[in-house]
């Protein structure tokens, strides 16, 4: 792969025009009113604008506020506040009133709790899947959790709710961890993977790989192969972009053709399902991901 100078600012594959029309400023409206946050907005995501205009957002549950200080997130690092045991049903009430009928649910880290926020993922699933029932159609639940501290217990907690997805990005290489996610443990993140597939073989596994930070093409398919290897069957990777001076620069920006060779190298794995772009983040058209054809869910 070549490498693609930074120097001069984004390139302009990743200048995206803001969509016309839809619904942006009801879904930001609802969600105030809800009091509810989302990744989309406390991560500066590039794709909300599009995904609230067409009425979706992934709902951020336990708070903004992170324990852990990754050098590549946006999410506020400080003390945590309190767990809103109403927060569930507010995160159902708003899903209903979108529309929605597939929901991506993820959080802050929570090492400060015991079971690091694991019952109130399980309170949202249980709460969505009885909105879904009482309303007559089934809701899809996709949750993007933290690692728990490699917690098997908690994870246990959050799969007896009965999620449809269970997504945990692996975020970049092992070499890059120290830098990158310093709290973290790439291994402890691939058994997380594992421990789904032991607990319960048929649940749909994902995770996400970030790329611009550093690493080689060889770091990614070892990564690749790692996560296949570890029963993961749904892979996002998508570029990564600087939120702010305070965070870790952009060492490569990936032209869309590179990402058709990681997806094909992802494919030439195993991998039946596959999104790689510079858009694509880990919640991102995720229904989407989820209806592709390849390994039934």
């Amino acid at each position: 792969m070549c490498n693609t100078a930074v120097e001069s600012g984004k390139p302009a594959w990743l200048k995206k025009h803001l969509p016309r029309g839809g619904d942006y400023a009801r879904v930001t409206r609802l969600l105030a009113g809800a009091k509810l946050h989302t990744v989309c907005q406390e991560a500066n995501c590039p794709n909300m604008f599009e995904c609230f205009s067409k009425d979706t957002a992934t709902f951020m549950i336990l708070g903004d506020q992170c324990t852990r200080h990754c050098r590549f997130c946006n999410i506020t690092s400080r003390p945590p506040l309190a767990v809103d045991p109403q927060e569930p049903d507010r995160v159902a009430r708003t899903v209903r009133e979108l529309g929605l009928h597939y929901v991506v649910v993820t959080s802050v880290t929570r090492d400060d709790l015991p079971d690091g926020g694991a019952a109130h993922f399980a309170a949202v699933i249980q709460a969505l899947k009885k909105r879904g029932k009482d309303m007559g159609q089934a809701i899809r639940v996709e949750v993007l959790i933290p690692d728990f501290k490699g917690d098997i217990a908690a994870l246990k907690t959050v799969m007896d709710a009965q999620p449809d997805v269970i997504n945990h990005n692996i975020e970049t290489v092992a070499d890059l961890y120290p830098r990158v996610r310093p709290e973290a443990v790439y291994q402890r993140s691939l058994d997380l993977v594992s421990n789904v597939k032991k607990i319960n073989p048929d649940m749909p596994a994902k995770s996400g790989i970030m790329v611009g930070l550093g690493e080689t093409l060889a770091n990614l398919e070892q990564t690749m192969q790692d996560l296949f290897a570890h029963g993961c069957d749904m892979l996002t990777m998508g570029q990564y972009l600087q939120p702010t001076k305070n965070h870790l620069p952009v060492e490569k920006y990936y032209p869309p053709a590179e990402f058709e060779q990681l997806e094909q190298t992802a494919r030439n794995i195993g991998f039946t399902k596959v999104a790689a772009g510079p858009f694509v983040r880990s919640s991102y058209r995720a229904e989407d991901l989820f209806q592709t054809p390849g390994t039934s869910p």
